[in-house]
């Protein structure tokens, strides 16, 4: 195993555990003391001041990025996606965004590869589809047993986050910027975007929280995931490729639902270790076969 391949699994690593902790720290403060709005403040605003040395060299125009592709990397990675998340953690629990975020990026990530580059699902991905799918509807069942009313508002808004982290991961793999430029472009963005909804609505819960409150969510929003987790997440991509670096994702349903259980309270029953456990089966089943060019797939069709 090359040095490069341990550096890119222990980044994968790394994202998975701050990306369970940020949607429990998430789930915390849209049902306590802070709103959406309130928590993208604290998740774009202050990784965009900390990262201003890492934009000075690129820009906010970064040389040799299409248009379409930065507006990707700030609609997948940055304040759209925040949002979906954020507003999604309002109706359902932390458990829920394990599931459907980690577990449908394999989904859309094999989509948008089909759609743009022609690549196909071949053996045991299509397994590993299956139980991701499987473990969706199981978690949405969950929802109507356990009789969370607005959960289902809460899941869809989790498949559209998944679905802009999955473009995310695919711009920046074609930016061929590095992960602390990726994360300072995107949060420099995000912060500009930002401006607009604070001048029409405002936070003023944001200043009406405890101070507890408020370094808990700086440093798990800020810090953790708005600097140490993008650019823990873009690093893996960069040493393992987009595919073997969404295996991180395997993780996250079950850190987060346990860390739900144990620090808020959230029920953590068969189902939904039960749905956990599926994600986590097929993503590892989607990343263990990589997805095969359509061309190469034609030939070795031929061959046979």
């Amino acid at each position: 195993m090359t040095r490069n391949t341990v550096l890119g699994i222990a980044a994968a690593l790394a994202a998975a555990l701050i990306g369970a902790g940020w949607q429990i720290a998430s789930r915390h403060g849209v049902t306590t003391t802070l709103g959406p709005l309130d928590l993208a403040v604290l998740r774009y605003m202050l990784p965009a001041l900390v990262l201003l040395p890492a934009l000075r060299g690129v820009g906010l125009l970064p040389r040799g990025v299409a248009p379409s592709t930065l507006a990707l990397l700030v609609a997948g990675g940055g304040l759209p996606f925040g949002l979906l998340a954020l507003r999604g953690a309002q109706f359902a629990p932390a458990a829920h965004m394990g599931v459907f975020m980690a577990g449908c990026v394999p989904l859309f990530t094999a989509l948008l590869g089909w759609a743009l580059r022609g690549e196909v699902v071949r053996g045991r991905r299509w397994l590993g589809l299956a139980l991701i799918a499987f473990a969706a509807v199981l978690t949405g069942w969950a929802s109507l047993r356990s009789g969370h009313a607005q959960a289902w508002r809460g899941d869809l808004l989790f498949v559209l986050a998944a679905a802009a982290w999955s473009a995310y991961t695919l711009a920046f793999r074609a930016s061929g910027l590095s992960p602390w430029q990726g994360a300072a472009v995107v949060n420099a963005w995000s912060a500009l975007l930002l401006l607009p909804a604070i001048a029409w609505w405002g936070v003023p819960r944001l200043w009406a929280a405890p101070w507890p409150d408020l370094l808990l969510q700086a440093a798990w929003q800020g810090v953790m995931a708005g600097v140490l987790g993008l650019v823990a997440y873009s690093a893996a991509v960069q040493r393992l490729g987009a595919g073997r670096a969404s295996l991180s994702g395997a993780l996250v349903p079950l850190l987060s639902a346990t860390g739900a259980a144990l620090l808020l309270g959230e029920p953590f029953g068969l189902l939904t270790a039960s749905a956990a456990l599926a994600v986590a089966l097929g993503i590892a089943l989607c990343v263990q076969q990589p997805l095969v060019q359509h061309q190469q797939a034609r030939s070795a069709d031929g061959a046979h």
